[in-house]
């Protein structure tokens, strides 16, 4: 049986959920500015759920997203808010809750030909993890789309000196493959303390995991509830500024027992890492943990 690190799910969409506002170019962090303290109350909530871990609520708290809004001057505060957040529920649960500190995409999701130049985005992923050292237990570099992304987060999260986990986003049609259209398994040869898939369709994941069994590090994946994130929508993407959580569908049939079957498919190709990602809930990861300890599995 294994020993299993389980994440918490999404936040973003849970946030509006809770709140009842309407998805804005700003999306998750709009949330928390407008409704403090929502923030703690969802990790609060996954980690009553089984999850051992909060992401922190940073992921799109870039200088390239703020300053179009006139909001970059926040840039510092809406860090130490999200870790404060996370802090609070992690304080509330006890003993073996830990943090992770999200590392999200700059300019874009999905969207690799975006990145900035290489020092330019070491220097940005650097100035995140600088500030979130003192307060989380590791660093997780979120929907990573090429082997570019991976390098230039990679360098700018090693500041922290902090273990760090990479989580790349695959083609939902092929696990195989990054968004960029390269190899997974190209990422064996980069430095990282785990390995993830994340922001993808469940079914892509197998192959991903596939890949990442043979890099000898732990690996894992949590996945989106959403429909594919298909070429309709990247392309969609390229038209739109600022597209928001509404430009994906739901996947109504998503229920918490069939996220739970995937990621219990995942364990048995020797996973430790499971969690979910955008449109999954508490309930969803309150499945997972149910089903991992009925298999005999332990969380930690």
């Amino acid at each position: 049986m294994a020993r299993v690190t389980l994440l918490d799910g999404g936040m973003g969409q849970e946030l509006l959920a809770r709140s009842g506002d309407t998805a804005a170019a700003l999306w998750a962090t709009q949330v928390m500015r407008d409704h403090p303290g929502l923030v703690a109350q969802v990790h609060t909530d996954y980690f009553a759920a089984g999850a051992t871990v909060a992401t922190t609520n940073s992921y799109a708290i870039h200088h390239d997203r703020l300053t179009g809004f006139g909001l970059d001057d926040q840039f510092g505060a809406l860090h130490a808010q999200a870790l404060a957040e996370a802090r609070a529920a992690r304080t509330a649960h006890g003993a073996g809750a830990r943090i992770a500190g999200s590392l999200g995409p700059l300019v874009a999701s999905y969207r690799p030909d975006m990145l900035p130049p290489h020092a330019e985005a070491v220097a940005k992923y650097a100035e995140i993890a600088r500030l979130m050292a003192p307060e989380v237990d590791l660093i997780l570099c979120e929907t990573v789309a090429s082997l570019a992304h991976a390098r230039a987060v990679l360098e700018g999260a090693a500041v922290a000196n902090l273990p760090v986990w990479l989580s790349v986003t695959v083609d939902d049609d092929d696990g195989h493959c990054l968004r960029s259209g390269e190899p997974v398994a190209a990422l064996a040869d980069l430095p990282s303390d785990a390995i993830l898939a994340n922001c993808s369709a469940p079914e892509a994941m197998p192959a991903a995991l596939a890949d990442f069994a043979r890099m000898g590090r732990p690996f894992g994946a949590y996945a989106n509830g959403f429909r594919q994130t298909t070429k309709d929508f990247l392309n969609a993407g390229t038209k739109l500024a600022n597209p928001t959580h509404t430009c994906p569908h739901t996947r109504p049939e998503m229920t918490p027992a069939l996220y739970a079957d995937h990621a219990l498919r995942w364990v048995d190709q020797g996973a430790t890492l499971i969690g979910g990602c955008c449109e999954t809930t508490p309930a969803h990861i309150k499945e997972i943990a149910r089903r991992l300890r009925a298999a005999g599995h332990q969380i930690c």
